[in-house]
């Protein structure tokens, strides 16, 4: 299955349609009334397809298993026409589109099994998924891409050359891959000075998200935190808890950082880990939902 360990939970939402087709008016007058011999259609088949989008998993190799916190289905009769739709919601970390088509595909063979005895010409059509939210794909929608954003590396050890970067390099790759083109990279030692520099430079040029990765643990020479908070102007505890929690999540150590989070006018600011597990993490945690910040800087108003 696809590895979906660094996905965040979300609230999942998926509406998927069937259609049973019959063949005379008089069948969808059978249904409506309780008159099939083999019973109660519309309650059969919903039972039915609520066991359906509970088994999906363990019939599609590829599905995760998942918890199911919503399942609904409605029905519309048209002309010579049963309309299925089939709603499925979770709070988890993948989508339940598929649940939502299986169980809408059960709903539809269960009342054709069950209607094949007094119409031979029964038959389903066009299931399909009408709507999904949640996740990355429904959020991704308004988010302002057009920022120029800077990166700088805080490391002693890498501004001497005596290591490579890699956290830097992989926050510039998270936000090229989140549509982000015209990104600063720059190195400098764990001097409170030159984190000090970088910022007037980057606010002066117009930079909106500046990132800074290293010197926010507890070492002597871990300052950054430490710099940038006297300077912040309105703090995003929200982001500092989500990228703790976060990784929390997956390491026990995430507790050990000191990220930080806030604005200097129009400005993101933020204090990521050094180590590149920490720094991917960081991201994937508040990205791209971080980006809407400056639709709301700007005035957008939030739906």
């Amino acid at each position: 299955m696809v590895d979906i360990t660094h996905k965040g939970i979300t609230l999942r939402t998926a509406v998927a349609q069937a259609i049973v087709r019959v063949g005379s008016e008089e069948t969808l007058t059978a249904i409506k009334e309780d008159r099939v011999p083999k019973g109660n259609v519309l309650a059969m088949a919903k039972a039915a397809g609520f066991l359906g989008v509970k088994k999906t998993p363990a019939l599609l190799p590829d599905c995760h298993p998942l918890p199911i916190e919503y399942t609904a289905v409605e029905y519309e009769f048209k002309e010579f026409e049963l309309h299925i739709h089939m709603t499925v919601k979770t709070l988890y970390k993948t989508g339940v589109e598929v649940e939502a088509m299986h169980g809408a595909s059960v709903v539809a063979l269960t009342i054709y099994d069950m209607l094949k005895p007094i119409d031979k010409a029964v038959s389903i059509h066009e299931i399909k998924l009408l709507k999904k939210t949640g996740g990355k794909s429904s959020n991704n929608k308004r988010l302002s891409r057009k920022i120029k954003a800077a990166v700088v590396v805080c490391s002693d050890s890498i501004s001497r050359g005596e290591k490579e970067d890699r956290a830097g390099k992989t926050i510039e790759a998270e936000l090229r891959q989140h549509g982000l083109e015209e990104i600063d990279y720059q190195i400098i030692p764990d001097e409170a000075d030159q984190i000090k520099t970088v910022l007037d430079r980057s606010l002066n040029s117009g930079t909106q998200l500046i990132i800074y990765t290293g010197g926010t643990g507890l070492s002597p020479r871990d300052v950054t935190p430490d710099t940038l908070a006297p300077l912040i102007e309105r703090r995003i505890p929200g982001m500092e808890e989500a990228i703790r929690s976060y990784g929390q999540n997956r390491t026990p150590y995430a507790m050990l950082s000191r990220s930080l989070v806030g604005t200097i006018g129009k400005s993101l600011v933020m204090a990521l880990p050094g180590s590149t597990k920490g720094a991917q993490e960081s991201m994937q945690a508040v990205f791209p939902a971080a980006l809407h910040l400056f639709n709301v800087m700007r005035g957008e108003r939030e739906d």
